[in-house]
């Protein structure tokens, strides 16, 4: 029987950023694959191009050149509108400094995705947002706004909402790197949950403790993969 297709494949990548006249490039030909289930971490010094990688497999960026293909589609041949209902149906994101909306309570951050998927009604959002609360353990923190909340639960209500859509990719670009050592680890254990569920999980660290605990370590070095 040939091998499950990757959920995740990146072939010639290279990334070039350009400020003016000066050119920076970030990745410099990465071939990577990611099975569906799996846990990789991406680690590297700063500059390696950690984040750069983790942007072209969400489809917040697009590669300079090579091919960047997720879940059997090929992002980097799609226009910007394709590319957020992409994003919206297939990955949920759980950024270093939490990007909660401040006027918006837990449930209605939660919501978001859903929103802006239009998926469902309002009635089915709302239940749908209740219960990713629930499953981060802020069932009742729905009604509070990113103020009132601790650090580790405004963090928890950004796993929510990448949970929205059910992605098949949950993406975490130094997910637990504002966080407290207990508070982290708390955080690392919802992950492992979720990954067990099956949902893939891809996230950058500069922590070497959280990315042993993955299951597969990808290190970037220069814009290239080094290792993994």
């Amino acid at each position: 029987m040939p091998d499950a297709e990757p959920l995740v494949r990146l072939a010639g990548v290279t990334k070039v950023y350009r400020t003016g006249k000066v050119e920076y490039p970030a990745l410099r030909g990465v071939d990577l694959e990611v099975a569906a289930g799996e846990m990789v971490a991406i680690v590297g010094p700063s500059g390696s191009g950690k984040s750069t990688i983790m942007n072209l497999v969400t489809g917040i960026d697009r590669p300079t050149a090579g091919t960047v293909t997720v879940h059997g589609a090929r992002l980097d041949e799609m226009g910007e509108e394709d590319l957020a209902v992409w994003r919206g149906r297939h990955v949920g994101v759980v950024f270093q400094f939490f990007q909660l909306l401040p006027t918006l309570t837990a449930l209605e951050n939660a919501m978001l995705p859903l929103d802006f998927a239009r998926r469902g009604d309002r009635e089915e959002r709302v239940a749908r947002a209740r219960r990713n609360l629930e499953r981060v353990g802020l069932g009742d923190k729905a009604g509070n706004l990113p103020a009132e909340l601790s650090g580790g639960e405004q963090q928890r209500v950004a796993i929510a909402r990448a949970m929205a859509t059910d992605p098949d990719i949950l993406a975490g670009d130094e997910p637990t790197g504002n966080l407290d050592t207990h508070t982290a680890a708390e955080m690392f254990a919802l992950l492992q949950r979720l990954n067990g569920a099956g949902t893939t999980i891809l996230f950058v660290t500069h922590d070497p403790a959280l990315a042993a605990r993955a299951h597969r370590r990808i290190t970037i070095r220069d814009g290239v993969v080094v290792d993994g």
